[in-house]
């Protein structure tokens, strides 16, 4: 899925790739990051693709509302880390200071309405589903496991949990990005927007009310499945996608 990727060519043409992490303006944080720590029996089925990353109990939800709520109130957080290799959450964390735009993308951060609601622009990245297999296959294969496993893994659980899980949370979008990365005219007017809200161009009630109700109105980019959005609060917005680690 291409999330990520559409989140990583954002920064790449605002020029934050460049700066210190400490010192930017924007940044990434991920959904993957925040997958729950797992039994020794789960990790067991992890290991043999037994176990169901795609559905939403595989994420720490409190956690995750938590780090975005201390993000919003401008404080230095700790994000912990996942070895997506062990299935296993390390004791190392990141650490992610405050910025004014942070884009938060995974694949499920619009199905838990709590997390959902402290979003301010939605971004949902829809790509035709053999990309998205193609693109699995690939990362996976990277990573050390057997095609049979990757492909056992996608129809028992990957495709079943995106058509119950995550393309239900479309609805829930305010702008929907066709073709992923590829669709410069969608990437380019996005990276506008958030250089308006660097330069103080989009007043934060503009920013979470455009249509007078807290909410945007729902619009594709040209032409026309998975999801992305931005978050705001004070000096604060985020933007979010989704990824699919497993």
């Amino acid at each position: 899925s291409p999330q990520s990727t559409v989140c990583e060519k954002i920064m790449e043409l605002l020029g934050q790739n460049e700066v210190e992490r400490r010192q930017r303006k924007v940044l990434i944080l991920s959904q993957d990051s925040f997958y729950k720590v797992l039994t020794a029996e789960q990790k067991a089925k992890a290991l043999k693709g037994q176990y169901n990353f795609d559905h939403p109990d595989a994420f720490d939800n409190d956690l995750m509302h938590t780090t975005l709520k201390n993000i919003v109130e401008g404080k230095t957080v700790e994000v912990p880390t996942y070895d997506f290799v062990t299935h296993s959450r390390l004791a190392e964390t990141t650490v992610v200071y405050p910025a004014d735009v942070v884009l938060f993308e995974g694949i499920l951060v619009f199905y838990n309405q709590d997390i959902r609601d402290m979003f301010h622009l939605r971004l949902f990245v829809d790509t035709d589903s053999d990309v998205r297999l193609s693109r699995r296959v690939l990362r996976d294969m990277k990573r050390g496991r057997d095609l049979e496993q990757i492909l056992t893994q996608y129809t028992t659980f990957v495709k079943p949990a995106f058509e119950e899980f995550c393309l239900p949370t479309k609805k829930y979008a305010d702008v929907i990005i066709p073709r992923g990365v590829d669709n410069m005219v969608a990437i380019n007017l996005i990276v506008q927007h958030i250089q308006d809200i660097l330069n103080g161009d989009i007043c934060k009630w503009q920013r979470g009310a455009m249509n007078g109700h807290g909410r945007t109105y729902k619009r594709p980019f040209p032409e026309q499945t998975e999801s992305s959005s931005v978050l705001a609060a004070g000096k604060r917005s985020h933007l979010e996608s989704s990824s699919r680690p497993h």
